[in-house]
């Protein structure tokens, strides 16, 4: 009669533990479990692509639901719909460029502030072009460089 001691069950123990990691495959160094990462959320522009993709069954001639809006967006700008009008024009010529009236109090804020930036530059030891600050100011406020031109 064999009598179990603790090294047999320790022994069974660890022998136990390598048969089940041999079937582990651990990832290599810096490749993820996961390469597509997580599901992108859907956006509601993309569910509105979708859907307006999809074939609309009510229409006799099969058209998208795409195709059915905008023939119904084509006739009520042309029974003079001014919104409709604009809306069609909007997205087949692009929205109009709006002009931008500056006061010389404005373009007086634009130049002070350009200057005090070429002098914290060169209050840190460095070169600042008026054209560099110009264009790292217009960066975040757009109107800068039309406004100074």
């Amino acid at each position: 009669m064999k009598v179990n001691t603790d090294a047999d069950k320790q022994q069974k123990s660890t022998d136990a533990r390598a048969r089940r990691l041999a079937n582990l495959k651990p990832f290599k160094p810096g490749q993820s479990g996961n390469p597509a990462g997580r599901p992108k959320a859907l956006t509601l522009s993309e569910a509105y692509r979708r859907e307006l993709a999809k074939i609309d069954e009510t229409d006799p001639q099969k058209r998208t639901f795409a195709e059915v809006l905008a023939e119904q967006m084509i006739v009520k700008a042309k029974t003079g719909d001014v919104a409709a009008l604009k809306e069609v024009a909007d997205r087949v010529e692009g929205k109009a460029k709006q002009t931008i009236t500056l006061s010389t109090d404005r373009r007086e804020q634009v130049e002070r502030a350009l200057d005090r930036m070429i002098e914290r530059a060169a209050s840190d030891g460095h070169i600042l072009t008026r054209e560099d600050a110009t264009a790292a100011l217009a960066a975040y406020v757009p109107e800068v460089s039309q406004l100074l031109h």
